[in-house]
């Protein structure tokens, strides 16, 4: 009886984050109750990032020089209605051909024992890639990732072709129901975003941006207030990749060619287990978006325009 439960549990568990991590690039946004008609139109950039609530300042004689884990100075949106914490989809200038791509390097809390029975949650040979291509990129990372692969965390957030983001330290849900994840109260989910920075931090990344991606992309009004004095912006997208736990990267290159859009934002994964056609795909979808003109930006330069 024992077993039994407990093989139920461990199938349940990989259902839910199955089903979150395909969320978090399978969806846009239609369970985001409140959000919807915010995305990308409730403020314009501010011009640039508020400080980080408990985060380090520069070192004396040193000013301006970034500080591992903490945002650095980036555009952000001005807050909502109400104060609420602005939300970005798309940029508003929608002529320039310009895209960027954003991976979600997702791990949860309770994690580590998977990875240690050598589960990959990473993806080193897709970060190459990007690099190897020039293709400048915003990673919206777990807290939980940083910890996991904190040598990695640190190449790129020390690394001027990428930008980390925030996607919470936990992946857990922000609003409930979201495709089962267990759902953060309202103190929670904004200690959770601090924790991650943390994590950033302790992992030496300097190239933080004060970006947050709620996981399973869901988020409502609560959601909205619970964050809103981290001073982020909410970052969705409009262009989903299907990468999560795809089998075929023409399907996923495809995928992102007929949907992006000058001004998009195209959400994939870096993460071995649950998106491993990502890089392969990679190799498809830059050359073919540069022939058709395009240029590839991180999410800053979007929110910047």
């Amino acid at each position: 009886m024992t077993i039994s439960v407990r093989k139920a549990a461990a199938v349940a568990a990989v259902a839910a984050l199955s089903a979150a991590l395909t969320a978090c690039g399978g969806g846009t946004g239609a369970s985001n109750t409140g959000g919807q008609a915010r995305m990308g139109t409730s403020a314009t950039p501010s011009g640039s990032a508020s400080p980080q609530p408990g985060s380090p300042s520069p070192q004396s004689g040193q000013p301006g020089t970034p500080q591992a884990g903490a945002p650095g100075k980036a555009p952000t949106m001005a807050p909502g209605p109400n104060g609420l914490t602005p939300v970005f989809e798309r940029a508003k200038q929608r002529t320039d051909k310009t895209v960027a791509l954003t991976f979600d390097a997702d791990m949860t809390s309770d994690q580590g024992p998977r990875a240690a029975k050598g589960e990959h949650f990473d993806n080193p040979e897709l970060i190459s890639t990007l690099r190897t291509l020039k293709v400048p990129s915003t990673v919206f990372m777990t807290g939980r990732w940083a910890e996991e692969y904190p040598d990695q965390a640190k190449s790129i957030g020390t690394d001027a072709n990428f930008e980390i983001a925030n996607h919470s330290y936990s992946h857990h849900a922000f609003k409930a129901p979201c495709y089962g994840l267990p759902t953060l109260d309202e103190a929670g989910a904004r200690a959770d975003v601090d924790r991650a920075f943390e994590a950033f931090r302790k992992a030496g990344a300097v190239n933080t941006v004060p970006y947050f991606r709620f996981p399973g992309g869901c988020y409502d009004d609560q959601a909205l207030r619970a964050i809103s004095t981290a001073k982020v912006t909410a970052v969705q997208w409009d262009v989903v990749s299907g990468d999560a736990f795809a089998k075929d990267p023409d399907a996923v290159a495809e995928q992102v060619l007929s949907g992006v859009k000058p001004g998009s934002v195209v959400v994939m994964h870096c993460t071995r287990s649950a998106a491993p056609v990502t890089e392969e795909a990679i190799r498809k979808i830059v050359p073919e978006l540069r022939k058709r003109g395009y240029r590839f930006v991180k999410v800053s330069e979007l929110i910047g325009k």
